[in-house]
């Protein structure tokens, strides 16, 4: 007869009641440690019962042989949790997450998720570490590349349909990967934007600007969450109580388990706070941390701590308890197992690659195309493509492209070639390296440009120069490229400027003497083909920056929703809040991207106009296509509390609307805001509402608005949470 903990028909908490029963200590500690990679050493682990999970160890063959071990040859036969770094593709790479915040479109966000699920889990892999959903306002942080950039409102909608699109409605299903949102909490906030650096932060902005995100995954229902490297206000963030107990599960009421950032436990050394592996290894159980990911520090350290009373065994039950419950819901002590089958038939499919193009074209911001040189006819007479990234197979992957093949890249020369008309003659010149000081090619470059009825310049940073351990002290191109950009400008042959990045450059040179300018971010496989497509028409490019651009990296941090201080920045007032040598204001602000056609805002009504407790206020307009293209806008709600007992920011997002119009079409457009959606935390932190008068504003970038409103708020409302 099956014991209970294997019989399928049994409700998951007996089953986890019962297995955890029949586990020896060390049987219960091997679970909550996790390794990457496979050696000889850890397939002994594994039958011994010492090992829950492992990552970097994927592919239906391997992940399955592995497995055997686990299910076949250790005493309780508990299948192993098998995870990898998932971010925006498996095999079917798309956008960067940067990228996929600038479509502005959840539901487009959680197709490509749920894609990269159904690929991965039919390879083997059930848990991804992903999504990131750290706010980054410093663009020198190399890992804005991985999030949806500065907004706390844009990054909880993402963070929503990422969590939605990995795990499908149920975790069971074949084509689920559990989600792991990452990095808790206030990762983004780190000091000059250096890497792993210290944050120290209000906890009002710890609340208002970091946390949403993370709140937005836990009410989506993510099975997983990882514990930063940094430290948060002296407590790091991998052995602090107060963000991983009181606010992770007692305020949010988070059921799942908690794994650490590699080896995030034994830097708890390096941060001062422990002494050895065994105090690390106390602090971080205690805190709520429930594995340990690539450190071995619980394997080494908590068998000990447990015989010298300094941990007890219920404690370790507690976190065996969320990683046993989480492996019942996944489906894997019914099937251990993935089908090698599945996997030829799944990754890769022609559905994907469109899904690929579709979303690299929605997330392509054009920046600036002055005059219209945008969209190009087909049919010109010579057209050359320029710049170190033109015909770079690695870089459109971008940072953690997981399995991407850099073979299934199409390039920007590639796209152009496909796109143009067979009488085009296009030429190519590399001209210059994306780092290096080499001026070899620029003659040739210059040369071509000559020839040429239009220059195409792709330029920006190579993969490695965003992601993890990436942070830049500049944020100007790198190398020679602005020379590069400007020996061609000096042609005097029009230039459309394709950027391909992972963060916000500082491109202000460009942005003056460049008449069109495309941000593409890493798009992907399907780079050439979605930037091609939006060069020459065939498709209307409606994505927005989620990140505010600065001027010159003097500026940082730049972000729209910013306070007003007691002096407000003034042109004609030196004694305000600005710079001598720059100007105050954003090279492109939160929320800017152009169409090739134009849209109208009209007709804004707010009901009701005063306001009292439990009423929701409905917002709407009208938006109309004036232009000769069909195309997409995204409507931006943008809310001010205009007097409040704390001071607030100018605006914040509150809403928005990504919606397509034929030429001529006009919609009503409609935004819903609750008391909730408007509250914030007083000076004693509790959330609420105050009665007074609350800004409406409504346009098509934080700084573009173009219809404005207001509304009362009659009564004062406290909400009893933070």
């Amino acid at each position: 007869m099956k014991p209970p903990y294997l019989d399928p028909n049994q409700p998951v908490n007996r089953r986890v009641e019962d297995l955890l029963s029949r586990m020896t200590i060390e049987e219960k500690i091997g679970q909550m440690c996790q390794y990457s990679g496979v050696t000889s050493k850890i397939e002994q682990m594994i039958r011994e019962g010492k090992v829950g999970a492992l990552l970097n160890v994927y592919g239906a063959a391997e992940v399955n042989r592995v497995q055997r071990i686990a299910v076949e040859e250790s005493r309780l036969g508990i299948p192993l949790l098998f995870g990898l770094d998932v971010l925006h593709g498996y095999k079917t790479i798309f956008p960067i997450p940067l990228g996929l915040a600038s479509t502005w479109d959840p539901e487009v966000v959680k197709r490509a998720a749920s894609i990269s699920a159904a690929e991965a889990s039919s390879d083997g892999i059930k848990w991804t570490f992903a999504p990131m959903v750290d706010i980054a306002r410093d663009p020198r942080w190399g890992r804005i590349a991985e999030g949806a950039g500065e907004d706390p409102y844009l990054g909880s909608v993402m963070a929503r349909a990422l969590v939605e699109g990995f795990q499908g409605p149920d975790l069971s299903n074949l084509s689920s990967l559990l989600a792991c949102p990452k990095h808790y909490v206030a990762y983004g906030g780190a000091e000059g934007g250096r890497d792993y650096n210290t944050v120290d932060i209000s906890e009002r902005t710890l609340r208002e600007i970091y946390l949403p995100p993370f709140k937005a995954a836990v009410k989506a229902g993510a099975g997983t969450i990882m514990s930063a490297f940094n430290d948060l206000n002296g407590i790091p963030a991998s052995a602090n109580p107060y963000t991983l107990k009181i606010i992770l599960r007692e305020e949010w009421g988070f059921k799942g388990f908690v794994v650490s950032d590699w080896n995030a436990i034994g830097e708890l050394i390096n941060h001062g706070i422990a002494g050895d592996i065994y105090e690390a290894a106390e602090k971080a159980l205690k805190a709520g941390v429930d594995m340990d990911m690539q450190g071995d520090v619980y394997q080494r350290a908590l068998l000990h701590l447990v015989k010298e009373g300094r941990v007890s065994e219920d404690l370790i039950d507690e976190s065996v308890r969320r990683i046993l419950e989480i492996k019942f819901k996944l489906g894997l002590f019914e099937r251990p197992y993935a089908d090698p089958e599945r996997a030829s038939q799944v990754i890769k499919r022609e559905e994907h690659i469109r899904a690929a193009l579709e979303v690299a074209r929605k997330s392509i911001v054009l920046l600036k195309n002055e005059g219209n040189l945008l969209p190009l006819s087909k049919d010109l007479k010579t057209v050359a493509v320029v710049g170190p990234l033109s015909d770079d197979k690695e870089a459109p992957l971008g940072p953690w492209s997981c399995l991407g093949n850099p073979n299934d890249v199409v390039t920007v020369l590639e796209g152009v070639k496909r796109k143009i008309s067979d009488k085009t003659r296009v030429l190519y010149a590399e001209g210059c390296d994306v780092v290096g000081g080499s001026r070899e090619d620029f003659e040739e470059a210059v040369r071509l440009a000559e020839e040429s009825d239009v220059a195409i310049v792709v330029v920006g940073e190579s993969r490695e120069m965003s992601g993890e351990a990436a942070s830049r002290a500049y944020l100007d191109l790198p190398g020679l490229q602005e020379d590069l950009l400007k020996a061609v400008h000096a042609t005097g042959t029009p230039i459309v400027m394709v950027l391909m990045n992972g963060r916000p450059l500082s491109i202000s040179w460009a942005a003056e003497h460049i008449p069109s300018i495309i941000e593409a971010w890493f798009p992907g496989i399907q780079a050439g083909n979605a930037i091609a497509d939006v060069i020459f028409g065939d498709y209307n490019p409606g994505g927005k920056i989620p990140v505010t651009f600065p001027r010159t990296v003097g500026q940082v941090p730049i972000y729209y929703n910013h306070k007003s201080t007691g002096r407000p920045p003034s042109p004609e007032n030196k004694w305000t809040s600005k710079y001598i040598d720059v100007s105050y204001t954003p090279l492109f602000p939160f929320g800017h991207g152009l169409s090739y056609t134009r849209f109208e805002y009209s007709g804004l009504y707010i009901s009701p106009q005063e306001v009292v407790k439990d009423q929701d206020i409905r917002i709407t307009f009208r938006l109309k296509n004036v232009g000769d293209r069909e195309g997409d806008e995204v409507a931006q709600l943008y809310v001010r509390d205009v007097v409040a007992s704390v001071t607030r920011p100018v605006k914040e997002l509150k809403g928005f609307r990504r919606v397509t119009l034929k030429p001529g079409e006009e919609k009503s457009v409609e935004f819903k805001l609750t008391l909730e959606d408007i509250s914030f935390l007083n000076h004693e932190l509790k959330r609420i509402v105050e009665p007074g008068e609350f800004k409406i504003m409504i346009g098509s970038s934080s700084e573009d608005i173009r219809l404005t409103g207001s509304f009362m708020v009659r009564e004062y409302v406290e909400f009893p949470w933070k």
